[in-house]
């Protein structure tokens, strides 16, 4: 009787998880769009990427896409792109690209193939570990190159500034976020680039010196381009995932941009 019994439960607890599961993704759902992340590997933010792929699976399946992940430029070029709707830069830096992913990845942009979603590495814009600066993602990103950074961290208060863009829908006039290592660029992108957002040097605990001096941009897109696309400087910390402003910004940006 006992392992009759048994039997039940382990058969109704089998048919509970299969009964969730298609309910998170009936297997007659198929994926709307495609994803591919290039996420860095190892280093600092290692954390924050291991954050990011486990909100990310979650997200795949409630809003029906599939995400695959590479580390490296290697696999990049036109044939490659060409399966992918979205392009995620992961944290991984403007440099070190292979030159095939560099040109597969300019057409990508300029002709509108898909979208794309950087995170706060990726515009560590410069002359850095050898490599050389790449000037078409310098101008993609407004024209800047790297100055400096807040190495020990600091809370800020960030603005929105276009609270009816699709990315910024439901984030409200400003949203607060913890011990960010906000970077500085040797000049202000907004000339060249559509600001959603900016952090409030005056709001940073503990104040610090290094600042851009009054208007300092943590998000925007490039108008210039056919890809809908968007930069979102915040991303060193994992903790992000569980700050709700991030990830509804996070989100909304994966909808819009998949969909250029």
């Amino acid at each position: 009787m006992r392992a009759i019994v048994s039997r039940l439960r382990i058969a109704g607890v089998a048919a509970l998880v299969l009964g969730c599961t298609s309910g998170l993704w009936p297997q007659s759902q198929k994926p709307q769009f495609h994803v591919v992340a290039l996420a860095e590997k190892g280093g600092i933010h290692k954390p924050f990427v291991d954050a990011a792929k486990v909100w990310l699976g979650q997200e795949a399946v409630r809003d029906h896409f599939t995400i695959d992940y590479i580390s490296d430029t290697s696999p990049i070029n036109d044939a490659f792109l060409s399966r992918y709707q979205l392009f995620i830069q992961l944290n991984y830096p403007p440099y070190n690209w292979t030159p095939v992913a560099v040109a597969a990845f300019e057409r990508y942009i300029e002709e509108g193939r898909g979208g794309w979603i950087g995170f706060h590495h990726a515009t560590l814009l410069g002359h850095f570990d050898g490599f050389g600066l790449w000037p078409w993602f310098s101008e993609f990103m407004g024209g800047i190159q790297f100055k400096s950074y807040i190495a020990t961290f600091a809370s800020g208060t960030v603005h929105v500034e276009d609270p009816q863009h699709p990315a910024m829908k439901g984030l409200g006039n400003s949203f607060r976020i913890d011990k960010e290592e906000w970077y500085t660029w040797d000049k202000d992108p907004r000339p060249n680039v559509y600001v959603l957002a900016t952090v409030d040097e005056n709001s940073y605990s503990p104040t610090t010196s290094i600042k851009m001096g009054g208007d300092h941009p943590v998000v925007w897109t490039n108008e210039h381009v056919k890809a809908r696309n968007i930069y979102i400087f915040m991303g060193h910390h994992p903790e992000l995932f569980q700050n709700r402003s991030f990830t509804k910004l996070f989100h909304n940006s994966i909808v819009w941009a998949a969909h250029s």
